[in-house]
């Protein structure tokens, strides 16, 4: 019978490599919003401070629950996340033109982040329950295009265009990895080129289209382009060392906006430098390629695409963000996982790798 693993076991079970990497991210955001706050907002460090606790505790909780349990309601907790999706576009929080919290009075849950692991347990689920081991067909791809294509859809309503990319990044790579067959492939890059212009003239709203632009050609908006514009200097003056530690101009000078939600590598940059950088990204590729190593030692599908998904979700949100501060990109509002400020954000990143930690601590059991 599937039952929570006692504290003592756990312990000896405890994949220490995991839990090492994702204490250094911890720690690298805090020591990065100690910088971007500290002069004048620094009850936003507090913040972030309570919610790595409190995610550190959910790391624990959800690794000590069988993730048996997490796969026979796989479909229920869906089916929860959907609601709230549903529920925050009629009774969400409206901010800046988009309607994707929920108020709780000191924290504001955004269901999107959530969603976005709710997706890869479906996903892993049915995936376990359908192996298709002659490689999947169009027929086997209908329900897990159900299952990212509703959240993509009730998330790009919001409108939250960055969080609907992930929903589908993560599909995409967890269906690359589900023994696609080549025919299938085709066809889903076909359906996906034919859809991208009714995508471009309907899906989008005139200030998605205008970012798009506006990172093609910048002289087409120069004020859309300015946010950009300002996060490319930020890493650009960084050079090889950076400034030092809350030495950074953009941040004593407040010329960088949301410099701690969607731009905080830009602050990182500039203080540290290229060398810096290299080690911010070095942390990120050993958390995701130790998330992979688990999930080729998991025993059955349902772990080895979770971990696939966590993977993908890592690795997806760290390119973009990354790619957006760097001007590759346009600027989509996704955040980086661990650095950037958000109690949503840093719950759900806790939430997924505690689900790769259940699928380490059982990996000999099954």
């Amino acid at each position: 019978m599937p039952r929570v693993v006692s504290w003592r076991k756990l312990r000896f079970r405890f994949d220490w490599m995991l839990t090492a990497a994702t204490l250094v991210c911890i720690s690298l955001g805090l020591l990065n919003l100690w910088s971007a706050v500290r002069e004048r907002q620094f009850h936003l460090f507090a913040q972030q401070l309570s919610w790595a606790a409190v995610g550190g505790l959910l790391f624990l909780a959800v690794a000590s629950f069988d993730y048996r349990v997490i796969a026979r309601m796989g479909y229920v907790l869906y089916g929860i996340g959907i609601a709230l999706l549903v529920t925050v576009l009629i009774h969400g929080k409206m901010v800046g033109g988009s309607r994707r919290w929920f108020d709780l009075g000191a924290f504001h849950l955004q269901p999107s982040e959530l969603m976005k692991v709710l997706t890869i347990i479906a996903l892993a689920k049915y995936i376990h329950e359908t192996p298709a081991l002659d490689g999947r067909t169009l027929r086997h791809i209908l329900v897990p295009i159900f299952l990212a294509g509703l959240p993509f859809l009730l998330i790009a309503a919001q409108p939250d265009l960055g969080t609907a990319l992930i929903v589908v990044l993560i599909f995409a790579t967890v269906m690359l990895t589900a023994r696609l067959r080549l025919k299938t492939m085709a066809g889903i890059a076909l359906v996906v080129a034919l859809a991208a212009t009714p995508l471009w003239e309907y899906a989008l709203h005139d200030y998605q289209r205008n970012r798009i632009l506006a990172f093609i050609n910048p002289a087409l908006d120069p004020a859309t382009a300015w946010q950009p514009r300002q996060a490319m200097n930020a890493v650009g003056s960084g050079r090889l060392i950076g400034k030092g530690f809350l030495q950074g101009t953009q941040i004593r000078l407040r010329s960088l906006p949301a410099l701690w939600t969607d731009f905080p590598f830009a602050v990182w940059a500039e203080e540290w430098g290229f060398l810096g950088c290299m080690v911010v990204l070095l942390a990120y590729a050993l958390l995701a390629l130790w998330v992979i190593k688990i999930g080729r030692e998991a025993r059955d599908r349902f772990g080895i695409t979770v971990c696939v998904g966590v993977a993908a979700m890592l690795t997806w949100q760290v390119a973009v963000n990354i790619g957006m501060v760097t001007g590759l990109l346009p600027v989509v509002g996704v955040t980086l996982p661990l650095l950037s400020y958000g109690g949503s954000s840093a719950l759900t990143v806790m939430l997924a790798l505690g689900l790769v930690m259940n699928v380490s601590v059982r990996r000999f059991a099954y």
